[in-house]
């Protein structure tokens, strides 16, 4: 069996998202979560429709139970993921709960408490903390709630995320950060690290749609420069930062002066998909060779996948006759009805 993570935004089209997969429902686990049969982790990646899975997990090991009402839980599941997993030489451990966003804290102290017994158990894990994963090598992921114990082995790369359920715990980089758009690219740095290195510190970003600058200062926190795109005024905090440049004018009308370059180009702007990636295209002559390229695909409100896929599929289809390269595509904790597509320039 595997576990799907399907955000609740898409919660109206899980049906069809399964049905497509060839797969089937066999129980609904918390709010984002569902254990399905007749597919892979593998195969939801490979999926058109795998954009709209945050997160999915080969379950080799599922304990339906109430660990909260079960005398010696920790210790009784800390030994069965030593006997199942032991052998498997995972590189590292992490246990998360299932309802991440709950407000009770009971289930994310469970988790953290199973991961303490256990990790005395698993003795030499070469991985200590999430940031040191190798994306290609197997990790033992947990998560525990109400509804059970469900464990399983999987790349990173390959079940989508870093940590157990996908989502970012980590705090941001930037202590300033002026909007929640900065967690959308804080969280949006760190899935990058799946696929390819983030770009080194002091690199140059080109910014659409910067205003107010809450992606801005996360940039900026992490050691970038960046030149800043928008007709509307910046925050006052990213202003006074001597490693940002900020032009006041609309996309459309900016040239970048001559013998100029950048390394990345982020864009969240608002507006019609098809007119923002239009943009993009035209910028990315000045982007360096392999240089990076985060796009935010917004859409009109989900209701069936069929036609965000249309969609998906003609902005990607115009990247790659401007000839840049789409090599991931997720949907962030921090997205609402949109993608966040990562693109390079061969």
């Amino acid at each position: 069996m595997t576990l799907l993570r399907i955000s609740t935004v898409f919660a109206d089209g899980v049906n069809e998202l399964v049905q497509f997969l060839g797969a089937e429902v066999v129980k609904p686990l918390g709010s984002e979560y569902y254990l399905v049969k007749g597919t892979t982790c593998e195969a939801v990646r490979a999926s058109e429709v795998g954009k709209f899975v945050r997160w999915n997990l080969p379950v080799d090991h599922a304990w339906p139970c109430n660990p909260g009402k079960m005398e010696g839980f920790v210790e009784k599941a800390a030994q069965t993921l030593l006997q199942k997993f032991g052998p498997r030489k995972p590189q590292g451990l992490f246990i998360g709960p299932i309802n991440a966003g709950s407000p009770d804290p009971y289930y994310k102290k469970l988790a953290s408490n199973l991961r303490g017994r256990a990790l005395q158990l698993f003795p030499g894990l070469p991985v200590e903390e999430v940031e040191e994963q190798h994306s290609g090598k197997e990790t033992l992921f947990c998560l525990v709630g109400k509804e059970g114990l469900y464990a399983g082995m999987s790349p990173p790369r390959v079940c989508n995320g870093f940590y157990p359920g996908g989502s970012m715990y980590a705090k941001h980089q930037s202590a300033g950060t002026i909007s929640r758009a900065g967690a959308k690219i804080a969280e949006a740095l760190h899935y990058l690290r799946l696929h390819r290195a983030l770009p080194k510190r002091s690199s140059r970003w080109l910014e659409l749609g910067a205003s107010p600058g809450g992606m801005t200062s996360e940039l900026l926190g992490r050691g970038y420069l960046v030149t800043a795109i928008d007709v509307a005024a910046m925050h006052e905090k990213v202003m006074q930062n001597p490693r940002m440049k900020f032009v006041q004018s609309r996309v459309e009308d900016f040239n970048p002066p001559p013998n100029w370059s950048c390394d990345a180009i982020l864009s969240d702007m608002n507006g019609v998909p098809f007119e923002s990636m239009e943009q993009v295209i035209r910028l990315s002559r000045w982007l360096v060779s392999k240089g990076l390229i985060v796009f935010t695909l917004k859409m009109p409100k989900i209701e069936s996948i069929s036609e965000p896929l249309a969609m998906f599929g003609s902005i990607v289809a115009d990247a790659k006759t401007a000839g840049l390269r789409l090599f991931a595509q997720t949907h962030l904790t921090y997205n609402r009805h949109e993608f966040t597509l990562f693109l390079e320039k061969p």
